[in-house]
């Protein structure tokens, strides 16, 4: 199917002069190509800024601006900011908008795949393609649970981003979109016949992969997990990732130093409902493998 739909990117770029110059071949490479793509420069110390400049004299729909950096890697305030004017700079084009990350690749009919899938489901308001990351010396999927999306190639119906922005700065943003997408009559999910490969392993730009982990932890407090939906996912997760137990950690952490949670208690308590949903449709397919 050839939708009719366009497709805008935004790529926020810190220490990025490897990998915007891989991205930059998959984007240039795609059947569909994009409308506008704009590199937003934060703050790099490489030749990230000169790279995107190359690429926006070659190309008359990439652009390049500079948003104000943060200290150190941080995929929260300064990213989001950067994402923010980027979004900003693309002044209405695209009716898909992508936050895409530098550090990925994929085929050249990754974009098209995208588009199609909006086309096909007016009540898809936000999609990704499916995670590879490079495991012992071969590329293997990572899998979401439930509706969640990847957000290296995270991709926004414009009326759907209109109603979620500005993206939330916490640590826990994916899940607050996904739910204020979902209580204006929206969709979310992974579209699993689109893979994507992520150079930078999970958790690499955080210290490795327990930072990770208890960073995704503190998202999970941030946003009002239930601690028992918590214990589970770290459970489920350890038996791909021993790390995974850092989840609890990082919750704990949270809980022991009295951090902030997200504020909208509307959007809280549709993630708790849905977080209570999902255990209790676990417990149920449990019972039913115990009986089979």
């Amino acid at each position: 199917m050839r939708s009719g739909l366009t497709y805008a990117a935004v790529t926020p770029a810190r220490d990025e002069e490897v990998n915007l110059r891989r991205l930059a071949e998959s984007l240039t490479a795609q059947t569909v190509p994009p409308v506008a793509w704009v590199i937003v420069e934060n703050g790099s110390t490489d030749g990230t800024l000169a790279v995107a400049e190359h690429l926006a004299a070659r190309h008359p729909w990439i652009s390049v601006i500079q948003t104000v950096a943060g200290e150190g890697y941080d995929r929260t305030s300064p990213y989001m900011r950067a994402f923010h004017g980027g979004v900003d700079a693309l002044q209405g084009a695209g009716d898909i908008v992508v936050k895409l990350d530098a550090d990925v690749s994929f085929e050249p009919d990754f974009f098209a795949g995208i588009l199609d899938a909006f086309e096909a489901d007016p009540s898809l308001g936000i999609a990704s393609g499916t995670c590879l990351e490079e495991r012992d010396g071969e590329w293997r999927e990572w899998i979401l649970l439930g509706d969640h999306c990847w957000g290296p190639t995270r991709s926004y119906r414009r009326a759907c981003l209109d109603i979620v922005l500005p993206l939330d700065d916490g640590i826990g943003y994916a899940s607050i979109d996904e739910t204020k997408a979902r209580l204006a009559g929206f969709r979310s999910r992974t579209l699993r016949d689109l893979p994507f490969r992520h150079h930078r392993p999970e958790g690499a730009g955080e210290g490795g992969r327990w930072k990770s982990w208890e960073g995704q932890g503190a998202a999970a407090h941030y946003t009002g997990y239930r601690f028992s939906y918590l214990l589970v996912r770290s459970v489920y997760r350890m038996r791909s990732d021993l790390y995974a137990t850092a989840l609890v950690t990082g919750y704990l952490k949270c809980v022991l130093r009295r951090k902030p949670r997200y504020a909208d208690p509307r959007v809280l308590d549709a993630l708790r409902e849905q977080q209570r949903a999902r255990h209790f449709a676990s417990a149920i397919r449990g019972r039913i493998r115990q009986t089979a």
